[in-house]
């Protein structure tokens, strides 16, 4: 049987994002596993950009209802927290009670983040709660990101990879995807 895995994470953004698409889907295939990643599938022609946006949507969406697992990269993405989409299609696949794996490029966790972003300006409430300058409360679980995306992964038998990469590598070091991989494949192979 044949184990497939969808490959999420924001590298389709990269400038030289075939080449790395394709490099995670011949390692995921030396590992035993049928890879499924946005970016391989024809786009159908649109005739509006909110109409190609929504065929893209759609395709993703078959290819991860036809993945048996997902190995998601929540190395954070245009701020402190994971890409957008690439959470989507983790909670999309924790949702349908799929295999679920991650890894980050980051090893400050979230919390660490959100620190960092306000520049030491989080101070504690009354009640002992951090806040930030706005006043909302800082999640801070010691997770590497969102609680709902790592505690999905890990409530599902799932590991998530921890890694630091050099910040010119930050989306093209595949050695935390490699070692996900890795646990995935003697999970599930």
């Amino acid at each position: 049987m044949s184990i497939k895995v969808y490959l999420a994470g924001p590298e389709v953004f990269l400038a030289n994002a075939r080449e790395i698409l394709d490099a995670k889907a011949e390692l995921a295939r030396q590992a035993g596993f049928v890879p499924l990643s946005p970016g391989d599938l024809e786009i159908p022609p649109a005739p509006t950009k909110k109409g190609l946006g929504l065929s893209i949507s759609e395709i993703d969406e078959q290819m991860m209802l036809e993945a048996d697992a997902i190995i998601a990269n929540l190395t954070p993405f245009r701020g402190i927290a994971a890409d957008v989409g690439t959470a989507y299609e983790l909670g999309f696949m924790c949702g349908r009670g799929k295999h679920a794996f991650a890894y980050t490029n980051v090893a400050a966790d979230h919390g660490a983040r959100i620190h960092t972003y306000y520049e030491g300006a989080v101070v504690a409430d009354a009640e002992g709660r951090h806040r930030g300058p706005d006043g909302l409360s800082v999640e801070d679980f010691e997770m590497i990101d969102n609680l709902m995306l790592h505690g999905g992964v890990e409530r599902r038998d799932g590991a998530v990879v921890v890694h630091d990469a050099a910040g010119d590598a930050l989306y093209t070091d595949l050695t935390g995807f490699r070692e996900v991989l890795a646990i995935a494949a003697a999970k599930l192979l």
